[in-house]
């Protein structure tokens, strides 16, 4: 059973009706899946993970910080094999997507993103230590802590998969050292508050102007620096210099609040962790970049090194690590990761409409074709004489098709099978699709499936869309 036929199952259980629409959501950098399941009663986001114990960790987090008022997704269904669940839908504005929408040229900072942010570093505390407190470290995977072991891990991961993938040269064994030496100096700061530990734009989302937390399924005992140096230097966020420091200062008046607090050490520290969460977040930009040749993780290189050339002026790491500011002043001295930001490449989906009378369009990509979708088992408008003389895109036609549910059914299929590929693409870097609706002449209803699915995908996704209507008149770019 492949994952769609599974959630469609667990669903009917679940709510006692069929889902009317399942729709995978485009991912990011991680493994797990999600989907977006509509039914009569509105819709729920379903999550697909193999790792149990992952998933185990982040219900019992949910639940520990649900009954803690905080705001993060009620968890809806916990499925059999504790490979799926079921999430309160929080709809798609992550704080990212509202900052890029609000942010102007000149990359002032709308009055609504200062707000959201601001509440963010508020709530924070509320996670780390007011919940954090009570929180069942038991669960925590794949670490219970963010040890010397963790550390070694993120700074290793920096080493073999942006160092050596991008061909910056060190030596070995005195990075190694440096690397221990660092620890040492990061492990000095007590460590007993939950640390989420990918706290960061794109895992808050915002719903109703307020911010809603996901993606803590990763948190272990930590200390507080950790997640908001993921705030404040989260790359592609690019935040103004002299907002950090307005965030910071708000983040520890809020946490003076809940806890017993020394802002003395918070700050002597707050760099360190900075430094290890940009090492950690160049280690993944490498992976999913260089490795798996994703080179939407390659654009944040280039913001990651800012951020490095921020830090390293003003150095207030008090630790000797020679060969990791050699290391790092090569990468920030060289002009293919600070000047020369990778193209960025829009994906452009051309939609067909066709008659199979006159055979399939031509791909002109030279990606050998797409999608084809056949809408002759579709009710077909074209057998009734009223209608001869129209086409798809006339109300009539419009009406007729979606009064048919076999229409919808077929329709919301299409949606999922094209977004699946439309957001791989864009991860990927891809610049063509070509999507193709047949029926026999043409002109009823592959007509309007393609301009219900150029709706759908505009919508959606930050794609350009050309639709061609190949036995019509018309046709739109």
């Amino acid at each position: 059973m492949n994952i769609e036929d599974k959630l469609t199952t667990l669903y009917c259980g679940f709510s006692g009706s069929k889902a009317l629409r399942i729709e995978k959501i485009a991912g990011s950098g991680s493994y797990r899946q999600y989907f977006r399941i509509t039914g009569p009663g509105g819709s729920l986001v379903a999550a697909y993970n193999a790792d149990v114990r992952e998933n185990t960790a982040f219900l019992e987090f949910t639940r520990h910080f649900k009954s803690m008022d905080l705001p993060v997704p009620r968890i809806l269904y916990t499925g059999p094999d504790n490979d799926v669940y079921f999430l309160e839908d929080l709809g798609d504005t992550t704080l990212f997507s509202s900052l890029m929408k609000l942010r102007g040229r000149e990359k002032e900072l709308h009055p609504d993103i200062v707000d959201q942010y601001m509440k963010v570093v508020e709530f924070l505390p509320q996670f780390q230590v007011v919940a954090g407190d009570k929180i069942p470290f038991e669960f925590c995977y794949p670490r219970p802590a963010f040890d010397r072991q963790s550390m070694m891990w993120d700074l290793n991961y920096f080493k073999y998969y942006f160092l050596k993938l991008a061909r910056v040269s060190f030596d070995e064994q005195k990075l190694e050292e440096d690397f221990n030496d660092f620890a040492d100096f990061l492990l000095e700061v007590p460590g007993e508050h939950f640390m989420y530990r990918d706290f960061q734009s794109r895992n808050i989302m915002i719903l109703n102007h307020s911010p809603w937390f996901i993606d803590y399924q990763g948190g272990r005992k930590g200390a507080l620096q950790y997640d908001l140096a993921s705030l404040l230097y989260d790359a592609k966020a690019d935040l103004p210099e002299d907002f950090r420091d307005q965030l910071l200062n708000r983040y520890i008046k809020s946490a003076a609040e809940s806890a017993s607090f020394d802002e003395g050490l918070f700050r002597r520290y707050f760099d360190g962790f900075v430094l290890i969460r940009i090492l950690q977040a160049m280690g993944a930009y490498g992976f999913r970049g260089y490795y798996e040749n994703k080179p939407l993780f390659l654009q944040s290189i280039p913001y990651a090194v800012k951020n490095l050339k921020t830090l390293l002026e003003r150095a207030n790491i008090p630790v000797k690590l020679p060969m990791l500011w050699k290391s790092l002043g090569d990468i920030i001295g060289n002009p293919a990761f600070s000047s020369v930001k990778p193209a960025s490449v829009e994906l452009t989906i051309k939609i067909f409409s066709f008659s199979y009378k006159k055979g399939l369009p031509a791909d002109e990509s030279g990606n050998g074709g797409g999608f084809v979708f056949d809408c002759r088992a579709l009710p077909n408008p074209g057998r009734y004489p009223e209608y001869a003389g129209i086409t798809g895109r006339d109300k009539a036609v419009i009406d007729f098709l979606k009064k048919e549910p076999e229409v919808d059914v077929f329709l919301n299929h299409v949606f999922s099978l094209v977004s699946q590929s439309a957001g791989n693409y864009i991860e990927r870097g891809f610049s063509s699709l070509m999507i193709s609706f047949g029926c026999t002449g043409g002109q009823h209803r592959s007509v309007y499936c393609a301009e219900e699915l150029a709706k759908y995908l505009v919508e959606k996704f930050n794609v350009k869309v050309k639709l061609y209507h190949t036995n019509i008149k018309e046709v739109n770019d």
